[in-house]
């Protein structure tokens, strides 16, 4: 398993660096955000499964020709308490940093749920005292305030829009129905999962440019996916103005007059901790509003089938590769 190891060694430092900053800085994914959104998520699992499999394949290399029969191996050692001298040091280094890395990707990912989760429950004690249901339909909220804010809260069976007085007051019917349907996409195609899986890689691993380029450009690809489904039922220029209106929105005041914000109800903004979706503060930051609305301004064509294909299966080949060299035995000879 000697070439193996090196290889995923290689393979994790690639989509680790130079792979993610070229696909940050290219210009094709807002012609199909979601084959850009598929390649980012391979990316990040490949680059993980990378660079764990790596350390596990060189730690169990005197054990076994796989990782199957590595485990199986040093798993007899254990419980049968036989000797483990065939390890060197190196090796027992390298399968202490592969569970240690595990374990520390899989505590991060559950505790930024956990965080998550109860951001979200006092939000929703929040809105219990500063919201009234709103008469555009179920699951739909206003805040009392005059400045223009929208976002949404998810939570399954509870998940929330929020609208305030003042962004109802400036929007004409079709743009409100352009932020609702925008919002609604949010919800119904559960970006918050991507946001949520990316804010806990970008806590786990802060130092890697993957999870902080990766971070960035799934903010923007959800609100370009979100804006494609408002786009199919209202016009560009509908939509335009309404994202425009929104984004001009300020802190909502909150109980004794202190500011409240989209990012002080969630406890922190989308952008940190995926609490909610927000068009004023969290995932859709200026930088966002801007590429979203340059974006419907000058439109490209969608990018051609054979280019999606290809992307699609560099995808699927990303995660197949280190899967494929971690379980088949001699598969680099």
């Amino acid at each position: 398993m000697f070439w193996t190891s090196y290889f995923l060694a290689v393979l994790a430092l690639i989509l680790a660096w130079p792979v993610p900053v070229l696909l940050s800085r290219a210009q094709w994914p807002a012609r199909s955000p979601f084959t850009a959104m598929v390649l980012w998520q391979a990316i990040a699992l490949a680059g993980g499964l990378s660079m764990i499999g790596a350390m596990l394949v060189y730690g169990l290399e005197p054990t076994g020709d796989n990782l199957i029969a590595g485990l199986r191996s040093l798993a007899g050692m254990v419980f049968n308490n036989e000797p483990t001298t065939v390890l060197g040091f190196w090796h027992l280094f390298a399968l202490s940093a592969a569970a240690l890395l595990t374990a520390h990707l899989v505590f991060t990912l559950l505790l930024t749920y956990y965080k998550i989760e109860r951001q979200r429950r006092r939000h929703r004690e929040l809105l219990t005292l500063l919201a009234s249901p709103s008469d555009d339909g179920p699951g739909t909220v206003v805040i009392n305030h005059d400045s223009p804010v929208a976002y949404c809260l998810p939570g399954g069976a509870r998940s929330v829009t929020v609208l305030s007085d003042g962004l109802m007051a400036a929007l004409e019917p079709a743009e409100l129905r352009a932020v609702l349907i925008h919002e609604n996409a949010h919800l119904s195609q559960r970006h918050d999962l991507l946001l949520w899986a990316f804010a806990a890689w970008r806590q786990a691993l802060p130092w890697f440019p993957t999870t902080r380029l990766a971070q960035t450009a799934v903010n923007s690809l959800i609100e370009m996916l979100a804006d494609d489904v408002a786009l199919r039922t209202e016009s560009k220029g509908t939509l335009i103005k309404a994202i425009a209106i929104v984004s001009s929105g300020s802190p909502t005041p909150g109980p004794g007059g202190q500011p409240l914000s989209p990012r002080a109800l969630s406890g922190v903004g989308a952008v940190v901790e995926g609490g909610s979706i927000s068009a004023t503060g969290g995932a859709d930051s200026p930088r966002t509003t801007a590429s979203r609305v340059s974006r419907l301004l000058s439109p490209e064509p969608p990018l051609a089938t054979a280019l999606r294909a290809l992307v699609l299966a560099t995808s699927a080949l990303l995660l197949a590769v280190p899967t494929g060299l971690l379980i088949v035995p001699g598969m680099l000879g």
